[in-house]
């Protein structure tokens, strides 16, 4: 009797990834994987711990799991760094590594967790590039091109579950997008936790010549270029910006800088200053007037004053970020932040509410430029009804309602109304 599988889902665009990768390693296996919980036999939870509110979530539902009959598996992040949390919470749930998912049909056979590794010295990296999957969206290649980072950051979790930069062959990135491209995608996105470093381990930074590899492939894309982060990118930010010169690559840049005060940056373990990564955001802008900006931003980190707080505000006045991922400061078990002490619940309340309303503010002024331009925008995505999400070439979110089927277009439209984060394109003026 044919099994049916439920994929829970958690987190960045990586694990995204993990999720159509084991998709397509169980549908070969012979499973049937469902997008109905109550009909699936098998629950695979693909966890993240970057937030504590998402974890906090991810842990109920392992509990809750543990009440039902239902084989639950937990891999993405979780099982390497808290193993033994999951445990507690459901001592059925099998566990599953994230540097070893191609094994999940292992796992189903065997139904007895695989040995999880706790530590930043991984020794069975695997790479999560040309395998079997089930895209979420056939349009979109999500290619992951490394695991883990270079960093140490105080606050993060991630880092004790992906340990250091592990990257993956060129050969066969090159390979699964090409594969991904003949299969019908127009978009592929670069993922991983620092785009930056991919080959660092080998002893160069090679991103500059994996970007010139992609957008020479011959076929008719974009390629949004996901998160780097500002110490690595200072290296090669002007090979970068000519990479960014070709028209297949949007013109979004994600640098998160967490804070605008050098002194939080140094308590956070973030080996930049704000000059620097201002000196990073204004060379692409310099070039690219209309590039999206998109930063990360945590606030209330212990140490953070109010001096610190206004210094993060003048940044965001500054930079005018078109995207900011806010985020409230908040421990982890074994980071060399978890014994701090927290600020007041108040205040970091204040300060995140204060800081979304300066965002989105400058983010909307940001957006006046766009009022009555007419755009080329790729259709990547069919939100519900006559509802339609396309991309300009800014990485904008561009909405647009209409009655013709207009997925896997390229279309001009008009800009007729304006939101924080989206702008609204009528087709066929």
């Amino acid at each position: 009797m044919q099994k049916f599988i439920y994929i829970d889902t958690y987190g960045c665009s990586a694990n995204q990834n993990n999720s159509e990768i084991i998709a397509g390693l169980v549908t070969q296996n012979g499973y049937q994987v469902t997008n109905n919980p109550e009909i699936a036999d098998v629950h695979i939870i693909n966890s993240c711990v970057v937030k504590s509110k998402t974890e906090n979530k991810i842990k109920r539902r392992i509990q809750d799991l543990a009440k039902t009959n239902k084989q639950t598996i937990v891999t993405g992040c979780m099982p390497d760094s808290d193993s033994k949390s999951i445990t507690k919470l459901n001592s059925k749930a099998l566990q599953l590594s994230t540097h070893d998912i191609k094994s999940i049909n292992q796992l189903l056979k065997t139904e007895s967790s695989l040995p999880i590794i706790q530590s930043q010295k991984i020794k069975n990296h695997e790479e999560k590039v040309f395998l079997p999957k089930i895209p979420l969206n056939k349009l979109i290649s999500i290619t992951q091109i490394l695991e883990g980072c270079l960093s140490s950051c105080s606050f993060c979790k991630t880092k004790l579950a992906k340990g250091n930069v592990f990257s993956y062959s060129p050969e066969k990135i090159i390979d699964s997008i090409e594969s991904d491209l003949k299969n019908g995608a127009k978009e592929v996105w670069l993922t991983s936790q620092g785009n930056e470093c991919f080959g660092m381990d080998r002893g160069q930074q090679e991103l500059p010549e994996l970007i010139e590899k992609i957008v020479n492939l011959k076929h008719r894309f974009k390629l949004r270029i996901g998160m780097m982060n500002p110490k690595d990118v200072l290296t090669i930010t002007d090979e970068l910006i000519e990479c960014y010169k070709d028209n297949k690559i949007y013109k979004f840049l994600h640098l998160p800088v967490q804070s605008g005060s050098n002194k939080v940056l140094k308590d956070m373990r973030r080996p930049y200053t704000i000059e620097e990564a201002k000196m990073i955001i204004k060379k692409f802008r310099n070039e690219f007037p209309d590039i999206t900006i998109a930063t990360d931003i945590i606030i209330g980190y212990p140490t953070e004053t109010d001096d610190d707080y206004s210094l993060t505000l003048d940044f965001i006045r500054e930079i005018r970020p078109d995207v900011l991922n806010l985020s409230k400061f908040s421990k982890h078990k074994n980071t060399p932040a978890e014994n701090l002490k927290d600020i007041p619940i108040e205040i970091m309340n204040k300060r995140n509410q204060e800081t979304m309303r300066l965002h989105r503010d400058t983010a909307l002024e940001n957006k006046k430029k766009f009022l009555d331009r007419k755009i080329n925008v790729f259709v990547n995505k069919k939100i519900s009804g006559n509802l339609y999400e396309a991309r300009d070439e800014n990485y904008n979110i561009v909405l647009i309602n209409s009655d013709e089927n207009l997925l896997g277009k390229n279309i001009d439209v008009k800009v007729t109304q304006l939101g924080v984060h989206h702008v609204v394109g009528q087709w066929r003026t």
